[in-house]
């Protein structure tokens, strides 16, 4: 058996399978923190590396593309730290960090795991119940249904929707974006025999906003634990009739409302809005300040 014990969490191998549990460290992400630990077979991993850094090293463990139904929700979009497949490494265990890399590496030899693509997940999502409050509304999962809804925040046109829960029976994908730079993230269910929308998801119904705060990598785990109840990809693919390429176009997407425009007027309220979410202990005070700073860049 190997075993890498550090701050950042443990990871043990006994030659069937790799359990990953994410450390107490306050350095661990809330992502990490929440999922919990992990149990990986042997199956589902494409391969495992060791990278020394000059303050710390990384072992990074990659899945067979496929295998994990968060990875596959996450399209790429999670970072190093919230990754839980990376742990940092202390300078002093390197050591034993490249012999857990070999252990693995032999593994996979000796059973003949196939790196390519899986068929299926060979992963379990997130455990259900979930719930996020993130941006302008709150997603929740119950492992049957889907709830969304709004706050104060919410734009007027899409609040006017109501609270929405969908069935997930009912859902054709889930997509998940982190915010980037000044651009605001969101979590987005597509609905069966509903015309697709261009719609900003200020505006989408069926869309939560992130506007990057400490809780937003949180919906990652919701659009996994609903992705691992869809259909999987390659099924998708393997069942899909060689008519359905040729099929006729689906109508237009119903426009898109006119994006606010970022004038002096709007950009004041938005500030003010954020002193409030901070006065109502909504945003911690470095968030309101990164907030605060996005704002004025653009004044």
């Amino acid at each position: 058996m190997a075993e890498i014990i550090q701050r950042d969490g443990t990871w043990t191998f006994d030659g069937g399978t790799l359990r990953l549990v994410p450390g107490r460290d306050k350095a661990v992400s809330l992502l990490r923190r929440t999922l919990g630990e992990l149990t990986v077979p042997l199956t589902a991993v494409a391969g495992v590396s060791f990278e020394q850094g000059r303050k710390a090293g990384r072992l990074r463990l990659r899945l067979r593309e496929g295998a994990d139904p968060l990875l596959q929700a996450a399209g790429g979009h999670l970072t190093d730290g919230t990754d839980p497949y990376q742990l940092s490494v202390e300078p002093d265990r390197g050591g034993v960090a490249e012999y857990f890399v070999d252990e693995v590496r032999n593994a996979l030899l000796l059973d003949e795991v196939p790196s390519g693509p899986a068929d299926r997940y060979l992963m379990a999502g997130p455990s259900v119940p979930l719930s996020v409050q993130a941006g302008d509304g709150t997603a929740s999962f119950d492992g049957e249904h889907v709830r969304l809804e709004w706050n104060w925040k919410t734009e007027e046109a899409k609040a006017a929707a109501g609270t929405r829960s969908l069935a997930v029976d009912s859902l054709q994908g889930v997509e998940w974006q982190p915010s980037a730079g000044l651009e605001n993230g969101f979590i987005r269910f597509t609905v069966r025999n509903v015309p697709p929308t261009k719609a900003p998801p200020k505006y989408d119904p069926h869309a939560v906003v992130l506007w990057g705060f400490r809780k937003d990598p949180l919906m990652a785990l919701i659009a996994a634990a609903v992705q691992a109840r869809l259909p999987h990809p390659a099924a998708l693919t393997r069942d899909t009739p060689p008519k359905a390429l040729t099929a006729a176009p689906a109508a237009p997407p119903a426009p898109a409302p006119a994006p606010l425009a970022d004038d002096h007027d709007a950009l004041l309220r938005r500030l003010r809005e954020l002193g409030e979410l901070r006065e109502a202990g909504v945003l911690t005070q470095e968030e309101f300040t990164a907030a605060k700073q996005a704002v004025l860049s653009r004044m």
